[in-house]
Order: structure tokens, then C-alpha cells, then sequence
């Protein structure tokens, strides 16, 4: 399985986790780590064998999500380590 770490920045609504979770786990895509730094951002780790831009351009198209990005490569290998 592969293994993705998405950053996504939301408007602080109260169901957008809701809505968030529901997209991953629809699009195939298990959990593995989630963080929340603040009520507007969170990191998610999630683990699949299908391609991670299914998930995303899902998520891109929730009106509450700002933004979603990967994280770079650089700090994939880094966080793979510890």
C-alpha cells in the first residue's frame, strides 16, 4: 500500500471533518494519521493502492476546504524515518 500525507486548510465549520472523512473513506482510502493544529488545519496520512490525485480533487471540490496539497517528497522520507 502507499502511503500519502495531505495538508489541508478548511474554514472552521462544524461538519467539514465530517465531510472530509466521509470523501476518503468513499474514494477508498484508509486513515492512517490525522492532525489537527488548529480548527482550520489539519494533516491526514492515508494509505491506498489507488492513485492519491483521486482523493484530492475530491477534497479540492468541497466548498469548506481552502486548500489541499501533498506534502513534498522531501518531508514524506523524513517523517517515514522517525
Amino acid at each position: 500500500m502507499t502511503q500519502h500525507t495531505l495538508f489541508i486548510e478548511m474554514n472552521p465549520t462544524a461538519d467539514v471533518l465530517e465531510r472530509i472523512l466521509r470523501i476518503t473513506r468513499h474514494r477508498g482510502f484508509t486513515v492512517a494519521n490525522m492532525q489537527m493544529s488548529c480548527a482550520s488545519a489539519m494533516q491526514v496520512t492515508v494509505t491506498s493502492e489507488r492513485p492519491i490525485a483521486l482523493l484530492t480533487r475530491q477534497l479540492d471540490k468541497l466548498y469548506d476546504v481552502q486548500q489541499c496539497r501533498l506534502a513534498p517528497a522531501l518531508e514524506r522520507a523524513v517523517a517515514a524515518r522517525a
